[in-house]
């Protein structure tokens, strides 16, 4: 299964593309980070975002995506560019007709580092081991990407096939 994981922000948007199956070492495919200028309009800001996303949905055929869920913050700036660049994140997977996974931090540091209460240092630090990379990651955005795309090949892989399944038993039948 080929996973795209994107860690949303609006100034640095992280996108990791990684490759295994639910109990396997994933494979890296590829890592990137996604700048917007603060000082440009929001509108343009989100459309390049869009644009980037896109773009690396049809260069690297994911088979889903992986999108970190938007927790409350006491900074309400903050939250609301990242819900917007999550919001973008979203439609590029549903664009590309991929089904589209959120989790949440605490699920992904569970299902990379077995505690939800990791740190960054933690997650980079299993993200390298788990890829089996010569150096971490950089930057932070990048390594987080990863992480869900390796939460969402062991977690979400079996969880997207059981909706599926379940949605196929509602229209009336297998497929």
């Amino acid at each position: 299964m080929r996973v795209l994981g994107v860690d949303p922000g609006l100034t640095r948007c992280g996108v990791g593309v990684v490759e295994g199956v639910p109990g396997r070492p994933c494979t890296l495919i590829a890592y990137y980070v996604v700048y917007t200028d603060p000082a440009d309009d929001l509108s343009l800001r989100l459309l390049h975002l869009d644009q980037s996303l896109t773009k690396l949905v049809a260069e690297h055929q994911p088979e889903s995506v992986a999108v970190e869920r938007v927790f409350s913050q006491h900074n309400v700036r903050t939250v609301m560019g990242t819900a917007q660049a999550s919001g973008i994140a979203v439609l590029a997977g549903a664009r590309a007709g991929l089904p589209v996974q959120t989790y949440t931090p605490s699920e992904v540091k569970a299902a990379v580092t077995g505690s939800g209460q990791a740190d960054k240092a933690q997650m980079t630090a299993m993200v390298t081991r788990l890829l089996r990379l010569a150096e971490p990651p950089k930057p932070a955005d990048a390594a987080d990407a990863l992480a869900l795309a390796i939460c969402h090949v062991w977690r979400g892989g079996t969880r997207s096939k059981l909706a599926a399944a379940a949605d196929r038993a509602r229209r009336g039948g297998a497929r």
